[in-house]
């Protein structure tokens, strides 16, 4: 499942903006690839992040993968519900599976993420 009003990375993040908020998550393709979510490491609140860059990391139960953040700016949010419940990205990734909100520095960096369109095209070739 792909939503149209979200925009994504190559690395399988999504992005929700609202204002100057952007939400980030992880997409419903990546959660398929990884299987069970077991455990997600997340920044501590305040910790700032530059677009491309590592902010955490998603343990399922054969692999660890790395998450990055789509745009720049400052973390004003973590879901601490996946501290004691990490499967919640597994059953609703793109709902109470969300995993940070970042404060953007530079809205613009939005512009040159992947719509649902081109995702969409990258996920099935």
């Amino acid at each position: 499942m792909i939503k149209d009003d979200l925009r994504y990375t190559k690395e399988h993040e999504w992005l929700s903006v609202e204002g100057s908020i952007a939400t980030i998550g992880i997409t419903d393709f990546a959660q398929g690839e990884l299987g069970d979510i077991v455990f997600v490491e997340l920044p501590s609140v305040g910790t700032g992040v530059s677009s491309g860059d590592s902010f955490g990391t998603i343990e399922a139960v054969k692999t660890v993968a790395e998450l990055f953040a789509p745009v720049s700016g400052e973390v004003v949010a973590i879901n601490e519900q996946l501290e004691s419940d990490a499967a919640l990205v597994n059953t609703d990734c793109y709902g109470e599976g969300w995993m940070i909100q970042i404060q953007m520095s530079d809205p613009s960096e939005v512009d040159e993420l992947l719509t649902a369109e081109d995702y969409s095209e990258m996920t099935q070739s």
